[in-house]
């Protein structure tokens, strides 16, 4: 999975010398929350619904509505802007992506090529749509949660016994938890799960959820 499958290509963007107001009028035409802020060619900054609304007057100011309007077309979008900023490559994977965008608390980032030219942005929502794919959420399978010690071979174990009740496996995600230990999620079409509950607990993995989420 990489950004360049995910990513919106082709963004909206604003120079640096764009009116604030503006800017915002983009972002409310187009349902957008940020764009990336060009000069000669290079992404030099993002600006935001939340850069605009940390300059806009508070309901108690004294300002008068043509007056607030009347500032921000005079400020330019560099002035409000968030620089230097983080950029990702299209080459990149989507969990680099999610991981930047999570070390610098951000809920977006442009795209650039090897060359860097801008191609894109990603954004938390692109990545949740990775993660309900991923997860096989919107095809309202069967949820099964494992918790073990974590093991060489543990994936490998606990996949044969589901081949064993030929059951396949639509998706697997297994991760160490805080106290040390594994937890193993298992996603797919699952009629019986009493035998096979059976067989993972002989096997030291204790089945300690099931449900059915998705489709919502």
């Amino acid at each position: 999975m990489f950004v360049s499958s995910y990513m919106t290509r082709n963004p909206i963007t604003v120079s640096a010398d764009t009116p604030v107001d503006e800017a915002a009028g983009l972002m409310k035409m187009n349902h957008f929350r940020r764009l990336p802020v060009m000069k000669d060619g290079k992404v030099v900054g993002i600006i935001s619904d939340r850069d605009i609304s940390r300059i806009a007057p508070s309901p108690a100011t004294t300002l008068a509505k043509y007056e607030i309007n009347s500032l921000l077309a005079k400020m330019p979008v560099s002035d409000v802007m968030s620089a230097p900023i983080v950029c990702v490559s299209d080459e990149a994977t989507v969990e680099e992506a999610a991981l930047l965008m999570c070390n610098n608390k951000i809920g977006g980032m442009p795209v650039v090529s090897s060359v860097g030219v801008l191609v894109g942005i990603i954004t938390e929502t692109d990545i949740f749509r990775v993660l309900v794919k991923v997860m096989g959420l919107a095809s309202g399978k069967m949820r099964v949660t494992l918790d073990f010690k974590d093991k060489i071979g543990a994936t490998k174990e606990i996949a044969d016994v589901f081949a064993k009740h030929q059951l396949n496996i639509d998706s697997f995600v297994s991760f160490n938890t805080p106290n040390g230990d594994s937890e193993a999620i298992i996603r797919g079409t699952f009629p019986d799960l009493n035998e096979i509950t059976v067989d993972l607990q002989k096997l030291g993995y204790k089945v300690s959820h099931i449900t059915k989420i998705g489709m919502l």
